[in-house]
């Protein structure tokens, strides 16, 4: 297992997230699973559910356990832990600008992205005690 991997499976697992390797082992197949994620929200909304995707058919079936969440705050996630995983690989912390640096910079800017971050900072931010409970009140939006 990559270091990558490891620091992106450890921030998903904080979040109580899946993160299975196959989707999300190294930065490019992370980046290749967003790019497909952000382009199903921006075809179907940032209200489409991880369940609504993998009922069209879109292979994700390994999230199922994340079913009922809503696939922006899943990307919202992933793209939090790609950043903190990179950071933690270069030696250094994550912040937001970080995370909005790194979400250009792979041509992953939505304009629904930055508040989900800034609503949301546990996503990057391992000090947020409460952000094991994002999975809950996400899946209820």
């Amino acid at each position: 297992m990559s270091n990558f991997y490891k620091y992106f499976k450890e921030n998903m697992s904080a979040l109580g997230l899946p993160a299975p390797e196959s989707l999300f082992g190294t930065v490019q197949t992370t980046v290749g699973t967003v790019t497909v994620l952000l382009g199903l929200i921006d075809k179907f909304g940032t209200r489409v559910t991880v369940a609504e995707l993998i009922g069209a058919g879109t292979k994700l079936e390994k999230l199922g356990v994340v079913a009922a969440c809503s696939a922006a705050f899943y990307a919202g996630a992933v793209i939090g832990s790609l950043a903190v995983a990179t950071g933690r690989c270069l030696g250094n912390g994550t912040s937001l600008g970080d995370i909005l640096v790194l979400a250009a910079k792979w041509g992953f800017r939505r304009p629904w992205l930055a508040a989900l971050l800034h609503r949301l900072p546990g996503v990057y931010d391992p000090g947020v005690t409460s952000r094991k409970y994002y999975k809950h009140q996400e899946a209820v939006r």
